[in-house]
């Protein structure tokens, strides 16, 4: 069956009540927080394949998306980059829709479009965008998530998710996939947004301790262990950098600044009743460092 440029599995399913949970790439998944976060949750549930791009080369350019090769069982094996469309039924909650999207190269309105085609078409009742970003923060502090939950209440009973609730302030160069939101908003479609906040100058290619904390975030709205994430792997990767900066100086002075600017801003927020105290400015040469590491979100 054809929605819009995707195709789906015959026979297609018939879903109670879906919210989507989202992902993109590579814009907003730094340290794959979003798809990590995604993979296990369709791990959890016992998700199936749903549909993907017809041609995804109408959308991707393929010399920045490499296609992949490998030999298997002596025959030479192609796999095209491509947008992947995963569903997973529940027992008590809605039914979940997961959308592995990549950032469109060409002809992105007919790709927006497209994806909203297939949310309207399962009549999704919320979205909820996941992913992770670079941020002038210490590992040795409780990762942030900031965004916005909506209408949205955490669970009776949950463990309150460490968030600031806000509506990002950045201007500048952003994804078109934005685009999807404004849609399903105007669409009353209920919207949610969270980003993990990660130290800028540990960029690894699976960041566990940001999708570990991500997944406690969605325990909170979700009937997921909160021990669903990879919390021992996280813990591991971040005891290293542990044990980088007492071997670099520079590093070990790094972190403490940080802390230092993490703690004004963060410390007071579990006291209400406490007055905020003015945030420590981070020194001019840790704010360069940070922006020759990465010039924007």
């Amino acid at each position: 069956m054809k929605i819009g440029a995707f195709e789906l599995t015959e026979p297609v399913p018939e879903l109670r009540e879906p919210h989507v949970l989202a992902m993109i790439r590579p814009w907003v998944d730094v340290g794959s927080v979003g798809t990590i976060t995604l993979r296990r949750f369709e791990r959890h549930f016992g998700a199936k394949e749903l549909g993907k791009l017809e041609r995804p080369g109408v959308f991707f350019d393929f010399t920045r998306y490499r296609p992949n090769t490998r030999i298997v069982d002596g025959q030479r094996v192609t796999t095209i980059p491509n947008s992947q469309v995963n569903y997973a039924r529940t027992d008590d909650g809605p039914d979940l829709i997961f959308l592995h999207l990549m950032e469109p190269h060409a002809m992105a309105e007919d790709y927006v479009e497209s994806v909203v085609q297939v949310i309207e078409h399962f009549q999704v009742k919320a979205y909820c965008r996941v992913g992770a970003m670079y941020d002038s923060v210490p590992h040795t502090r409780p990762i942030i998530v900031t965004g916005t939950s909506g209408t949205f209440q955490p669970k009776p009973g949950s463990t309150p998710p460490l968030i600031e609730q806000r509506q990002s302030q950045y201007e500048g160069p952003t994804t078109i996939l934005n685009l999807l939101t404004d849609e399903l908003t105007r669409l009353d479609v209920r919207t949610m947004n969270f980003m993990a906040h990660l130290p800028h100058y540990a960029q690894m290619d699976e960041d566990y301790a940001g999708a570990a904390r991500m997944l406690q975030v969605l325990a909170a709205y979700y009937d997921i262990p909160e021990t669903l994430g990879p919390s021992r792997r996280g813990a591991r990767q971040y005891a290293e950098l542990d044990a980088a900066s007492d071997r670099q100086p520079e590093l070990k002075s790094l972190v403490s600044r940080l802390e230092a600017y993490y703690d004004s801003r963060y410390e007071t927020t579990a006291d209400p009743e406490k007055e905020p105290e003015t945030p420590t400015e981070l020194p001019p040469e840790i704010e360069r460092f940070l922006k020759e590491l990465d010039p924007g979100p």
